[in-house]
């Protein structure tokens, strides 16, 4: 291959082509030295390996870890091809292990007991706190016992809905100590999301907290908790446990708010009231809601670990469907635990000194692995962040890491781009030497936030590692290790160890060169979903019936002259807002529910910060108007029915939509109308071709 890339070691010069695909960065000499993988030789070499002799590439790393008993199975077995079969996928069959020993017990055994497991930053920067590996263990133990004493069973789904506190981890591995299977529900859904997953999972408890700040809002989510559950026992399957922590609300009594108003708001992240007024008000069901101190003060500290199957569940995390209903992704225990471990140790090249900070929530797939189990398997020092990146003010990461001289920092683009926003001195008035690695993640990371992280941030002494996975995956899939690969702003780059990508053209052919197409993986790694959890076949109509033989994660991808991998992003209606997976068909369903809507449709739309927004198109039943105060209500419906985070940033008129004569809506030309672009393609199929000028005389000025 021809070198015809300009090779950067230091990026102080301000004339950097953002946008140049020839641009490559060497990794930093100072992360090569003390690399785990020193070069791309290297790389390929045990890349090559993972590939032809999977058994002994992660048997190698297996051994690492405490099994009560080794496979008595094959390694790993499984079939990709739904015309040969069901799917399936199996790792280490027959093995005996327990995740929460091999994150606590091992490390305390090994003399790790008085490090620092995580420090805790809370909301306002006063709010802070640290625990040990030993004392993390006691309070795991003691939390399974409480589960236990309340009949959580080996099995049995518990929900979290939970704050970023050192309870949540608390919470989930207590889950994982005893065998129940956590189901962690981001504490931004709203109360009917929150009810949807509840019942799906059929979860016998919940834990939650009385309420949080997040920045200047305050979130009760204890209420939000109510309201779900009240629509679960509506729909004939209560929920007989809750357990609540007091994060906020005083321990003396309990009072409502004293504000300007009838009290809660309904603002833009749920209930909310800003500072200052009263406390929490929370609302107690007897012989349901209990204190988790008032159980903790009692419980044993010590709990033997239920010693489970490789392939016992672990957890499951519902993520949007494209037909609307979010499905439960199914994790297992033994490949989950592998698979989590490695990508954190090769990927952030983490060491035992480091203090590692992924700022992501433990509600999505990322604060799972990269902010619990893959951190507390490595052993090192992780951080819980209550906070923002805006509270108090737009130097709060960089302030947090010169407080806790963060070495390995993982966030997500959106994050970036908001903060580019900001004179670069919020940045440059901490101290961020310590910094090694900068990681992304959620979605592609356009080129100029990129550049800006690099020189900005990392002042050009870091390696960036733009990782690409799913919450199907469990972890990285395509991603640079720091010490070994050259990188090109934007790109994704190669496949983590395992992983065997391929790009398929429309009708399933694999694409061999440069070329752009579906990325599908040919064979399974040990952190791949095993299921759909009480839908397999949904699972295998999703992952494997559009193309038999492959996963299908429903990204697209193209592959430049050298291999490099770029995430060209969704196929399948999904829409990639802030890094939080949203299906039209989800949004669509909300805004039909309204009684003024007589049809809906949802597409996805350029965004500068949030990468892309949702933009949707109504169609209003007779004599309905459309106006500024319906958008709002519409607005507030895909609040209220989904969360915050999926509210659509535009709401256009639309008299009729674009339909074929069968009645389908073309959503790729609803696409074009959205940013107005008028070269459309073919509209021969049109039922009525004129609508299409209508809508674009309707597009909303601002959009």
């Amino acid at each position: 291959m021809g070198d015809k890339t300009n090779h950067i070691h230091s990026t102080n010069s301000n004339s950097i082509h953002h946008n140049d695909p020839n641009l490559k960065f060497d990794p930093p000499k100072r992360i090569v030295e003390e690399a785990y993988v020193k070069s791309f030789e290297e790389y390929q070499r045990i890349y090559e390996k993972s590939i032809s002799d999977p058994e002994a590439f992660w048997g190698e790393i297996a051994d690492q870890f405490h099994w009560e008993s080794r496979p008595s199975g094959q390694f790993m077995n499984y079939n990709f091809d739904v015309r040969k079969g069901p799917i399936f996928i199996k790792w280490m069959e027959g093995a005996k292990t327990n995740i929460s020993y091999n994150m606590l017990d091992r490390h305390v055994e090994n003399g790790l007991g008085d490090k620092v497991a995580f420090f805790w930053e809370g909301n306002d920067p006063g709010d802070h706190g640290e625990i040990t590996y030993r004392q993390l263990l006691e309070q795991v133990c003691k939390f399974s016992n409480v589960l236990k004493g309340l009949g959580v069973r080996k099995g049995d789904r518990v929900a979290l809905y939970m704050p970023m506190i050192v309870e949540l981890v608390v919470s989930l591995l207590a889950c994982a100590r005893i065998g129940a299977v956590h189901s962690i529900v981001f504490a931004g859904f709203s109360a009917e999301s929150l009810s949807d997953r509840i019942l799906d999972a059929n979860c016998k408890a919940i834990v939650t907290a009385d309420g949080v700040w997040r920045g200047s809002k305050l979130l009760n989510l204890k209420s939000i908790v109510d309201k779900a559950l009240g629509i679960c026992k509506e729909k004939g399957k209560p929920v007989e446990i809750c357990v609540v922590v007091r994060h906020l609300s005083p321990a003396e009594e309990i009072v409502t708010y004293i504000s300007h108003s009838n009290g809660i708001e309904d603002g833009e992240d749920g209930p909310v009231a800003k500072r200052p007024c009263g406390k929490l008000k929370i609302n107690w069901s007897k012989g349901r809601d209990v204190w988790w101190h008032d159980l903790m003060q009692s419980a044993e500290t010590v709990c033997a670990p239920e010693w489970l199957d490789a392939e016992d569940p672990l957890f499951m995390l519902y993520t949007s469907g494209s037909t609307g209903k979010p499905k439960g992704v199914l994790h297992t225990t033994a490949g989950y635990m592998l698979y989590a471990a490695a990508t954190s140790k090769y990927v952030f090249d983490l060491h035992p000194d480091d203090v590692y900070w992924c700022t992501a929530d433990v509600g999505w797939i990322t604060g799972h692995t990269y902010v619990c189990y893959g951190p507390l398997s490595n052993g090192v020092t992780g951080i819980i962040f209550e906070g923002t990146p805006f509270y108090p003010d737009a130097g709060r990461f960089w302030q947090v890491i010169q407080k806790y001289k963060v070495t390995k920092f993982y966030t997500a683009p959106t994050a970036i781009r908001s903060l580019m926003k900001f004179n670069d001195s919020f940045v440059t008035q901490y101290d961020r030497s310590s910094l090694k690695i900068l990681g992304t993640v959620g979605e592609p990371i356009n080129p100029e936030a990129w550049i800006w992280y690099h020189k900005v941030v990392g002042d050009g002494q870091c390696a960036i590692v733009d990782t690409f996975w799913q919450t199907e995956t469990g972890g990285h899939v395509i991603t640079p290790l720091p010490g070994a690969t050259k990188t090109k702003p934007g790109s994704a780059t190669f496949p983590f160890f395992g992983i065997v990508p391929a790009l398929l053209t429309d009708d399933g052919k694999e694409i061999s060169g440069p070329g752009e197409g579906y990325l599908v993986f040919k064979q399974p790694w040990p952190g791949i979903m095993r299921t759909v959890f009480g839908n397999h076949e949904r699972f295998e109509t999703t992952y494997f019936k559009k193309f038999p033989g492959y996963y299908t994660t429903g990204d697209g991808a193209k592959r430049d002259e050298e291999g490099y991998i770029w995430i060209t992003g969704r196929i399948d209606d999904m829409v990639n807002v802030s890094g939080h997976l949203l299906s039209t068909a989800e949004v669509e369903s909300a805004l039909i529910e309204h009684e003024a809507v007589a049809e809906a449709a949802s597409v996805s739309h350029p965004h500068h910060i949030k990468g892309e927004c949702i933009y949707c198109f109504v169609t209003l039943k007779e004599g309905r108007v459309f106006n500024d105060e319906l958008v709002k209500e519409l607005m507030a419906a895909v609040r209220s029915k989904i969360g915050p985070f999926a509210q659509p940033d535009f709401i256009q008129n639309a008299p009729a939509l674009p339909k074929t004569r069968s009645g389908k809506i073309m959503r790729r030309i609803l696409r074009k109308i959205a940013v107005n672009d008028r070269d459309i393609g073919d509209t021969s199929t049109l039922a009525d071709e004129g609508v299409i000028e209508v809508l674009f005389s309707l597009r909303p000025k601002d959009a």
